[in-house]
């Protein structure tokens, strides 16, 4: 037994000594350490360099647009001031001022009459009435289609099913294909309505 003690011992010790523990020596973790180290430190350098000054760009409603230079972690106001304010026309209601700003960023600032202008055409978009005020029967809602004279809610689902089945109508008179539009009707809403 006591052989077999000795034996494993020694198989072990040598086994050790060949493999080794898998331990870094002292030496060797820390020349690891200070390349990390220095290597970090060349990193948070080159950012810090890169970060002393943004860039950003202001356009439209302001005094003086171009491109600005400032300190990190600027905000909008701090851009709007150095492009010499806002203009008395400029529209800030959607213009968060507090912001935080990144370098090559964009800021454009829209007069009232564009902003209403915007406005304007994303309710045409949505509602299916053209820019001239027109409804569009190939885009219109039902409800939309029930604002007309004399469509209620079955010729509106019946517009809608003929321009899905057809493709959309090329022309106006092609309501008169529709059961129960006939000329009385359509002379009411012909000029209320376009097909683009």
């Amino acid at each position: 037994m006591k052989k077999l003690i000795i034996a494993l011992s020694v198989l072990l010790c040598s086994n050790l000594l060949l493999v080794g523990c898998k331990e870094q020596s002292y030496f060797e973790a820390k020349e690891e350490t200070e390349v990390e180290t220095e290597a970090s430190e060349e990193t948070k350098e080159s950012k810090s360099q890169s970060l002393d000054k943004i860039y950003v760009q202001v356009s439209g409603a302001v005094k003086h647009p171009g491109v600005f230079e400032l300190l990190p972690n600027a905000r909008v106001f701090e851009a709007i001031e150095a492009a010499g304010g806002l203009l008395e026309n400029a529209d800030e209601t959607d213009l968060n001022q507090a912001a935080l700003l990144e370098d090559g960023q964009k800021i454009y600032v829209y007069t009232i009459e564009e902003k209403e202008l915007e406005r304007v055409e994303s309710t045409a978009e949505i509602s299916g009435y053209s820019e001239s005020g027109l409804l569009n029967i190939n885009t219109a809602t039902k409800e939309d289609l029930m604002t007309l004279s004399g469509i209620g809610e079955s010729k509106a689902e019946a517009i809608i099913s003929y321009r899905e089945k057809n493709g959309g109508f090329s022309a106006i008179e092609d309501l008169k294909n529709i059961p129960g539009i006939k000329d009385g009707v359509y002379s009411k809403i012909a000029d209320q309505i376009c097909i683009n």
